[in-house]
């Protein structure tokens, strides 16, 4: 295969004398590093080198002026924007969030050349359009949106003027003034021949500064497009080459120098569907080792283009040892690095700071991360410390001092990671400093090289930022702090060393540019990635883009186009790898590259297309049984002796394997920090609050009076039951105050029902919160069980006893109301039923009763009353008629469904078996 550079330096070399005064412009340094490469392969004998450019540095050159960083143009173009705008201007840290568009379209309207004063005319036109008013005055807030689209060209103007007088430019800028001094160039570069290689998609004002030059006989320009693409009048690789054959003076009637016909000779092509993204990086793994053992001389000339350059770690990763080298040509971005992730929590913690200490979650995840946990003596120790303290205390946000206590230890990191009293910029700094100063110093006694890479990566982006903050005055608060550092972690990389001529070149697609290889390794095409989609990031609407000629998606959807078929015109081996699992996140379906060439009638080599997925067996669905042994029996045994509750029981009917694990195993719920107050502790607290509001009133009838003068005491003791069950919350603020309020009219509404019952029944309180045991003797077991547990409330009304139980849930009537009774110790929707029975059940075995009632009380819908116990009425006939008043026969009957139950439970040989679903 002789590759298109190749081409290019042989017929250089047969036109011109090679020497420093033979300038050649190529659209990227790794392109000039080959072509370096190749002029020096073929030289006979010694001489100069030609003098290569890239595009970027040939037209700074032209203009005089040096490109200053993004971030720098941030800062200078909000400086001006302050000053144009005075006290009307916006925080530093608001303009970031559009600051950067705008220099993007400030950028554009550069590159293209577009006459400023009419476009900015024109695009304050279009918004007050948009925005007209059927009445006369104006809004503030339109008056504001108006004024600053009028706005926009004395800024524009004032920035421009600022730039120039510092010598340097952002990309557009430098271009325009370049496009102004190339004729004057040309002029004075009579000895100079300038050479433009393997260029596509030029600005216009590139595209002056190429015509300048090729009209004045001091330029040769070699176009890297294959001669199918310009025939072919509607495909978008040659898009750009088709537009300036018809509009250059300079092309007409002249051929292409450079134009190869090699898309249509022989080629392999291999169209591979794989599930996720990283499931490719693991797919090229293999690939590799199978091209290796085909073709072992593969590597001298392969390449694996990312379409998503986040799978260069996952592909890394991937590669397998048979692969001697590897040459990666971007850089690994500090963003993916663990130092990254440590300093992103850091500084969060620190801006989010709100004076009521740290979060408790930040805390954690702090001290929990790898490069943290480094600087801990015993981190391990230091962290289980810090967790139960959290915990047990119900720690929602933590002061420093509470860190640093003698418990947790290591308090001069402690101190480190949590630093008191940074309130500016310039102390963030310092405390970022002084952690990178610690983890230095730990990695240097560990000898990790690769941390102290990342580190003193991280701390070159902390001196910048010191510079810009030491600079300009209005990086004032702590969020904008936040806004430079993410800006800066964007852009900055990690290279990677190597030798770059050799090995297989791992690189993103505009690193390719003018590069040809045998073997091509794409990954990540599909819509959205490759090509990009309908991105916009620009104020400037898509109507205004077309009447001035700056490029829209369409331009943009050529230039993905033309780099796409241009890796694969000369290659012999492509691999096409895309994701069959489409995602808003990771790009949509298979991208129409691959749908067009699967169009494709090749008279040469062959397209196949593949879905390469893993081999998933499902397993067959087991139900969980775990088999009782005589320890588990003991466990039972001795459990029966203090007692089953009516709760345990219960949830031994809805989930076997769940008791299984809390009651035998004694396996407890993970004791979390509750933020917002649980399901069961609004339930703790609103029985504890009735005990005490009841306490006073067992023995004795309800006086209305009396109940009414409870009222104004319910949030007294509401916010004392908080303190006792829920400690260390605010109850000022947030979803707890709502909990607190909504217990609050809980319980003035049951009062306020008490007050209305009371006074047209008389209902004596006999007992609140009364703990009750009873025996179960069960004939077939060689031991003796209770059934223990706690009756929320027992009265008397109008003489008729009841047991009533408390529920803050979500309650239905038909939960406590039975058709059949095996459904009470089977059917998990009877639960409540059946505790209600229990508790009738031990109640009377203490206190004799021949007819009483059990209820439930709904807290969640009180207006509906009590929901009374109901169970079938043998007298009434079939499952339809129900009894409301439990009476010695339905406890006889209950008695044996517990009893079954309970000895189902300390049976050997029934196991412990998930229910089916």
């Amino acid at each position: 295969m002789r590759t298109f550079l190749e081409e290019a330096v042989s017929e250089i070399r047969s036109q011109y004398p090679v020497d420093e005064r033979l300038v050649l412009v190529v659209p990227s340094k790794r392109a000039g590093l080959f072509l370096l490469q190749l002029f020096a392969k073929t030289a006979k004998k010694p001489g100069f080198a030609p003098t290569i450019y890239t595009i970027e540095e040939f037209v700074s050159m032209l203009s005089g002026l040096r490109y200053a960083s993004n971030t720098q143009l941030l800062f200078e173009l909000y400086g001006v924007y302050q000053r144009l705008q005075g006290t009307k201007a916006e925080s530093f840290y608001d303009f970031s969030r559009w600051g950067g568009t705008l220099l993007q379209d400030f950028n554009e309207i550069d590159r293209y050349l577009i006459p400023q004063k009419q476009i900015f005319s024109y695009l304050s036109a279009i918004q007050e359009t948009d925005h007209w008013y059927l009445r006369p005055e104006r809004t503030p807030m339109i008056e504001t949106y108006i004024e600053f689209w009028n706005s926009l060209e004395p800024l524009y103007n004032a920035f421009s003027e600022h730039l120039l007088g510092m010598s340097t430019g952002y990309q557009g800028l430098v271009y325009r003034k370049a496009s102004e001094a190339v004729e004057d160039y040309a002029l004075k570069s009579e000895d100079t021949r300038h050479v433009f290689i393997g260029f596509n998609a030029l600005n216009t004002a590139e595209q002056v500064i190429f015509q300048t030059l090729l009209s004045h006989k001091r330029a040769e320009i070699f176009w890297d497009i294959d001669p199918v693409f310009i025939q072919d009048k509607i495909h978008d690789a040659g898009y750009f080459i088709r537009s300036y054959l018809k509009k250059w003076k300079y092309l007409s009637g002249k051929s292409l120098k450079g134009a190869v016909e090699s898309y249509n000779s022989h080629k392999e092509i291999r169209v591979i569907g794989v599930p996720r993204s990283v499931s490719q990086a693991k797919y090229i793994g293999s690939l590799l080792e199978e091209i290796a053992f085909q073709r072992p001389d593969f590597q001298k000339s392969t390449a694996i283009v990312l379409g998503d350059e986040n799978l260069l770690n996952p592909i890394l990763n991937a590669i397998p040892p048979v692969i001697s080298q590897l040459n990666i040509t971007m850089g690994l971005p500090l963003a993916q690095t663990p130092v990254a992730g440590l300093f992103h929590e850091f500084i969060s913690i620190l801006v989010n700071w709100k004076g009521q200490g740290w979060y408790h979650k930040d805390v954690l995840s702090l001290v929990s991360h790898p490069y943290a946990k480094g600087l801990f003596d015993k981190p391990e120790k230091t962290l289980e410390t810090l967790s139960t303290m959290i915990r047990e205390r119900n720690w929602i946000y933590i002061k420093t001092p509470q860190l640093i206590t003698g418990e947790t230890g290591d308090k001069a990191v402690l101190s480190l990671l949590f630093p008191q009293g940074v309130t500016t910029p310039l102390s963030l700094l310092e405390s970022s400093k002084s952690l990178i100063s610690a983890l230095k110093h730990q990695y240097k006694t560990e000898n990790d090289s690769i941390a102290l890479e990342y580190l003193s990566k991280m701390e070159a982006v902390f001196n910048e930022i010191g510079t810009y903050v030491h600079k300009y005055d209005f990086i004032s608060d702590l969020k904008s702090f936040q806004s430079l550092f993410r800006e800066l972690m964007a852009r900055e990389t990690i290279d990677f060393y190597g030798k770059p001529l050799e090995g297989i070149q791992l690189m993103g697609m505009l690193e390719s540019r003018n590069l040809d290889f045998e073997t091509v390794i794409i990954t990540s095409l599909n819509e959205g990635i490759l090509p990009s989609g309908k991105t916009h990031g620009s104020f400037l609407p898509f109507d205004l883009k077309k009447e001035f000629q700056m490029p829209t998606y369409k331009e943009k959807d050529a230039v993905y186009t033309y780099h796409f078929y241009r890796l694969i015109q000369r290659a012999k081996h492509v691999y096409l790898l895309y994701n069959t699992e489409p995602d808003v996140l990771e790009g949509g379906e298979r991208s129409r590259f691959i749908s067009q060439l699967l169009t494709e009638d090749r008279k040469e080599g062959s397209i196949r297309h593949i879905i390469a997925s893993p081999l998933l067996k499902l397993p067959e669905p087991v139900r969980e049984t775990i088999h009782k042994d005589a320890s588990v029996l003991e466990i039972l045994k001795a459990r029966a002796s203090r007692g089953f509750s009516p709760s345990a029981l219960a949830t031994y009917i809805r989930d076997p394997i769940l008791f299984y694990k809390k009651y035998v195993l004694g396996i407890e719920e993970t004791d979390v920090v509750e933020e917002n107050i649980a399901a069961n502790t609004f339930g703790t607290i609103i029985h504890a609050c009735l005990e005490r509001l009841y306490a006073p009133f067992v023995g004795t009838v309800l006086d209305p009076a009396k109940i009414k003068a409870l009222l104004p005491q319910i949030p007294v003791i509401t916010r004392d039951a908080f303190a006792e069950f829920y400690p260390n919350v605010s109850l000022d603020s947030g979803k707890n105050l709502i909990a607190f309020q909504v217990i609050q009219h809980y319980l003035e509404k049951y009062l306020e029902m008490e007050i209305e019952e009371s006074t047209r029944h008389e209902v004596e309180i006999l007992a609140v919160e009364e703990k009750v045991q009873v025996p179960i003797e069960i004939p077939e077991l060689p031991f003796l069980l209770f059934l223990k547990g706690t009756i929320d409330r027992v009265d008397k009304k109008d003489g008729v006893l009841r047991i009533l139980d408390y529920k803050t849930g979500n309650t239905k009537k038909s939960e406590v109301e039975i058709s059949e009774w095996e459904d009470i110790v089977s059917d998990p929707e009877k639960n409540k039923a059946f505790q209600m029975m229990s508790y009738a059940l031990m109640y009377h075995y203490h206190h004799p009763t021949p007819l009483f009632e059990a209820a439930i009380i709904p807290f969640r819908n009180l207006e509906n009353g009590i929901f009374r116990l109901g169970f079938p009425d043998p007298s009434r006939g079939g499952t339809s008629g129900k009894q409301y008043f439990v009476n010695p026969d339905a406890l006889h009957t209950f008695g044996e469904q517990l009893r079954k139950l309970l000895l189902a439970l300390c049976d050997l040989q029934v196991p412990f078996e998930a229910r089916a679903e």
